[in-house]
């Protein structure tokens, strides 16, 4: 499982630009089920996702192709976590053993 962190690099003004594009690529994020949760940094600081079901490869090309990281709006900050205990409506993203 992963949380990644996109913080606000110094292009931030060109947000607004690629806002469609950025919000197109997380619906495909979630659609392939890769996403479990996205928002926002408060305050203005950028935003967060978790995801799960891929390796970090798999899931730095997906960042790649997020047009914030693509046109260096945001900065990657990706943390990897092996769940070793879940509340049981999470337990499906624990690490087998």
């Amino acid at each position: 499982m992963f949380v990644i962190l996109l913080r606000f690099s110094a292009n931030r003004s060109e947000a607004a630009r690629l806002m469609d594009g950025h919000n197109a690529w997380l619906k495909k994020g979630f659609d392939d089920g890769a996403f479990l949760l996205a928002g926002s940094l408060k305050p203005e600081g950028g935003g967060a996702i978790l995801a799960h079901g891929m390796t970090r490869d798999e899931l730095m090309a997906r960042l790649q192709q997020d047009p914030f990281v693509a046109e260096d709006v945001v900065r990657v900050e990706l943390h990897e976590i092996a769940p070793g205990r879940a509340d049981e409506r999470l337990a499906f993203l624990k690490v087998a053993a």
